[in-house]
């Protein structure tokens, strides 16, 4: 691929780099490789879980939901990384689909409580072994202190942008 760039009357056509290549390869900045491989895997995930009718943001939901039962709806838009406007728009098509359940909490009765269905867990225990693949295809070559210390890295990162954010 290649673009023109005019500037003084001169034109210079400029290759653009493959994926891995150049700017887009080890010689990028850090945070537009993280974004460019973020991408992608979203892209995967989006691809492999679209016969389900399951959306990347609907498994992380689902997923957070089943890691850390009773929840609120801001704890999961935090743990998602989502807006709390989008989990509850999310949480609500998944109540109408009968993925998760919606119950007063026994002593607060206004909080609501949501848990995953028996058809829920099916669902993404279904989607789960699919992203599992990608993750495998992820980390393929690695040996495992390797594959520990990206996660360690990557854990790291998000726990700064976390603090950072709240600050």
């Amino acid at each position: 691929t290649a673009i023109t760039i005019e500037a003084r009357g001169a034109s210079k056509t400029a290759a653009i780099p493959e994926p891995g290549e150049g700017k887009r390869g080890e010689d990028g900045h850090i945070g537009y490789l993280l974004r460019q491989a973020n991408t992608v895997f979203r892209m995967q995930m989006e691809r492999a879980l679209s016969d389900y009718g399951v959306t990347q943001p609907q498994f992380a939901v689902m997923t957070m939901l089943m890691a850390y039962p009773g929840i609120s709806n801001a704890d999961i838009a935090r743990l998602s990384m989502l807006t709390p406007p989008t989990v509850s728009v999310i949480v609500g098509n998944l109540e109408r689909a009968g993925l998760i359940v919606r119950t007063p909490h026994e002593v607060h009765g206004r909080i609501q409580q949501i848990e995953v269905t028996a058809e829920g867990k099916s669902l993404l225990a279904k989607c789960r072994k699919r992203v599992q693949v990608l993750e495998s295809a992820l980390v393929e070559g690695l040996a495992a202190d390797e594959e520990r210390l990206v996660k360690k890295w990557l854990a790291s990162v998000g726990a700064k942008t976390f603090i950072v954010s709240r600050s």
